[in-house]
Formats: C-alpha cells, structure tokens, sequence
C-alpha cells in the first residue's frame, strides 16, 4: 500500500532557536544523521558531481536550510583535498552558526558567509541567483538536507525553480516516505532522541518523497538538466540535478 505524502507543521520550526527544547532537538539531529547515514550518502552524491582539483576556479556554495552548519562541517573536512577553494554561504532563517563553526570553515580555507532569511523570500526575491553589482551570478552548487520535505505545491515549484535558476549543479538529501522508513522513525528515541525530535521524525517521514516526484517537480524548470532520483540506504531519498553544459 502506497504512503500518501502529508506535509505537517513540525514542532522544531515552531521554536524559538534559544528554546531549551529546540537546542535538544538540534543536537539530536547530529543523531539521526549519523544513524541515517547521512553525510556518507552525500559524499557520494558530492564525488560524482562536482569538479576535483585544488587548482580549479573558486568554487560557489549555497546550503539551503543550513542549520547550525555542522553537518556542512562535515562534508567540507571530507570535500576541502578534492575542491578547488570554496566560497560558502550558509542561509537559514535562524542565525543559529557560532563563531566556532565558522573559524572550522576557514581552517579549511573556505570563505564562509550566513544569511538569515528565509528560504521562500530568497527563492522569490533573488530567482536563486548570488548578487553581484548589478548582476546575478550563479551558484555552482546548491545543496539542502532534510529540508525540502517542509514543502508542498507552490512553495515547493517556487523553491527548485530558484535552485534551477540560480545553479549549475543542485543535490537534495530528504526523507525516504516508505513503511521501512516510518518504522524507523518510530524508533529514533533508542538513539536518545527527545520528545520534539521523536514527534518530528514521524513527520518528516509523511512528507518525504518517493519514486520520481521531485524529478517531475524540476522537468517544469524546462533546462537541459542531467537527473537522479533514487533511494539512498534504508531512509533516505536523493535527488542530484546537473546542467548538462556544467562540466
């Protein structure tokens, strides 16, 4: 039997960043990656689509959702030897990036930047593009974790047709909407995940993708895109876009 998707207000994004229970919940989400795999299925989908070389051009990142940054952290450690030099920009409509975090990234020697706003406002406001004088660069990838699953319908066409407008390269890691998946998300309190994280899990599950639907979401954007959609381990869904012109 097939899981309708249903897309629910998760308690996390109705906190305060300051809230006791939120600051729980992130440090669960460290958690439910590593459990997930995560940054694992990441580097993989980051390996096959984005250049190698320490001599290449500077390299423009936009992390979508970002969070506190670690998990991008994470990849960067992994990703710094095989970028060229990164330019990254963290946006989230919390500033929820310590100082600590940002001097890791320049250890790496990656340029690092936030912007606080939120996603929709930048989708609308910039059609995904970096400013530049009196013109848009584009990005030379757009990443996002665990975050397109908060939209639905308009909000979600509106938010992959900036990513599409404003990149060459765009990989998305997101809840996999199956039974195996819901299970598993009935059981994050074994990894010591709180009541939030335990609420929110179930719902990031309903509201997760399967087959080829954000592949049918981006075919609008109308481009010569190279696409994979695809499951990713017992939990994940990804979905990595490339202009065909790109490399």
């Amino acid at each position: 039997m097939t899981m309708p998707r249903r897309v629910g207000v998760e308690i996390l994004d109705g906190l305060e960043s300051t809230d006791p229970a939120a600051e729980r919940s992130r440090r669960d989400l460290r958690r439910v990656h590593r459990a997930m795999g995560t940054r694992s299925i990441l580097l993989r989908a980051l390996r096959q689509l984005t250049p190698a070389g320490p001599d290449a051009a500077t390299f423009r990142v936009l992390e979508l959702g970002a969070g506190d940054g670690t998990l991008m952290l994470g990849l960067a450690r992994a990703m710094a030897p095989w970028w060229p030099p990164v330019e990254l920009t963290l946006l989230d409509r919390q500033a929820l990036v310590d100082g600590e975090t940002i001097a890791a990234f320049a250890g790496l020697g990656w340029t690092t930047g936030v912007a606080v706003v939120d996603a929709l406002d930048w989708a609308g406001s910039s059609s995904g593009g970096r400013p530049r004088g009196n013109q848009t660069a584009r990005w030379d990838l757009i990443v996002a974790n665990l975050f397109l699953h908060h939209f639905e319908g308009a909000q979600l066409g509106a938010l992959l047709g900036a990513v599409a407008a404003g990149s060459d390269r765009f990989v998305a890691c997101e809840p996999r909407r199956d039974w195996v998946a819901l299970a598993g998300s009935h059981m994050v309190g074994a990894i010591g995940a709180g009541e939030v994280t335990r609420t929110d899990a179930v719902l990031s599950v309903h509201a997760g993708f399967r087959g080829n639907e954000l592949s049918a979401q981006w075919a609008a954007n109308g481009r010569d895109w190279r696409v994979q959609e695809y499951r990713a381990g017992p939990f994940s869904h990804c979905f990595c876009a490339e202009q065909a012109e790109s490399n």
